[in-house]
């Protein structure tokens, strides 16, 4: 869509302005028609009206030359196909989907084009409409790969009613070239990994397959499961981060102020029995660690999402016990527990 700044929307205006006006006085002439106007002398009326009136001469007697600006629709690469009979089973479903790959595809390639992402859609008899959308790690024109991904993904998919119709669309992508730097690598097959995730994915569950990534808060051990992509930067690990968070813990009063020392963690956190002598933890039992507490640092309380149902609290302490093992332990709703060990 062609934009106009203000000065150019306010030519266009004055000049519709000035047609009405020319308008106006041609009917009060009694020129009502196209003919009528073209019968007129150029030379007069142009003395007369000015030369946006020889223009409108012009047009009516066919001598006005106006380029034709060429605008290509949009290209859709989509297929759609509706079944004269509700099928029930996935082999005709799939039968379509290989042809509207194959058709897709050969439309792609024919304009040096490639597929970055293909969107399956499958309408039931009680007009409910099923939707999934496919990231092409490595975009493609592959149509075994293509429907690899598709055939992966269908092969546990349940639905209560019969399918009517199914659609397949392709988002379009030049062919990408990358040159990558020295210390820069790349997969070796990203196709076949998204396929293997996909598999896991339908195997295991959506929420346990993924990149974990922390969440915004101080909460221990809390992240959550997002999507895997692969960057050639790299990323952050996970455990990473707890490294990094466990060096900075204040150490027991026994270790000189000036040291650090790495939290081992326990993963999970292991159960134990904490007797205490006046609100103070006394005495540890554990599988992993046991003993009488010489020093003890604490509490420290943390807490969140208390305006939620996620709502968590739990009070740490840092013990050093008469054996010279230190650990972190903490107390939550469901008592105390081993955090790790000091290291």
């Amino acid at each position: 869509m062609k934009r106009f700044s203000g000065s150019n929307f306010t030519v266009a205006k004055d000049r519709e302005a000035k047609i009405q006006q020319i308008l106006a006085i041609l009917h009060k002439w009694g020129i009502h028609t196209l003919g009528q106007l073209a019968a007129l002398d150029k030379e007069e009326l142009g003395a007369r009206l000015g030369p946006e009136a020889v223009r409108m001469w012009e047009r009516a007697n066919g001598k006005s030359e106006r380029l034709l600006k060429l605008v290509r629709p949009p290209e859709s690469f989509d297929e759609r196909f509706e079944f004269e009979n509700e099928i029930e089973t996935a082999e005709p479903l799939l039968f379509m989907l290989r042809r509207f790959l194959e058709q897709l595809t050969l439309r792609l390639s024919a304009i040096y084009l490639v597929a970055k992402e293909l969107t399956l859609r499958i309408t039931f008899t009680n007009k409910q409409r099923y939707e999934r959308c496919f990231k092409i790690p490595q975009p493609t024109n592959d149509v075994d790969l293509l429907f690899r991904m598709l055939h992966t993904h269908l092969e546990n998919f349940k639905s209560e009613y019969p399918i009517t119709a199914v659609s397949l669309d392709a988002q379009p992508i030049k062919a990408a070239s990358q040159q990558f730097g020295l210390f820069e690598t790349t997969l070796r097959n990203p196709n076949q990994l998204s396929e293997t995730l996909a598999r896991l994915t339908a195997l295991l569950g959506v929420d346990r397959v993924g990149t974990p990534v922390l969440e915004e808060t101080h909460r221990p051990d809390a992240f959550r499961i997002e999507p895997f992509s692969w960057q050639a930067g790299g990323t952050t690990s996970l455990s990473s981060h707890y490294s990094t968070d466990a060096t900075e813990r204040v150490p027991p009063i026994s270790i000189k102020a000036t040291s650090r020392v790495a939290l081992r963690r326990f993963r999970p956190a292991v159960s134990a029995s904490v007797f205490l002598s006046e609100n103070v933890p006394a005495d540890v039992r554990s599988a992993n660690v046991k003993g009488k507490v010489a020093e003890q640092r604490g509490p420290y309380l943390a807490s969140g999402n208390w305006w939620d149902e996620t709502a968590w609290a739990r009070a740490e302490w840092d013990l050093q016990l008469e054996n010279g093992v230190a650990c972190r332990c903490y107390q939550s709703g469901d008592g105390w527990k081993i955090d790790g060990v000091y290291d």
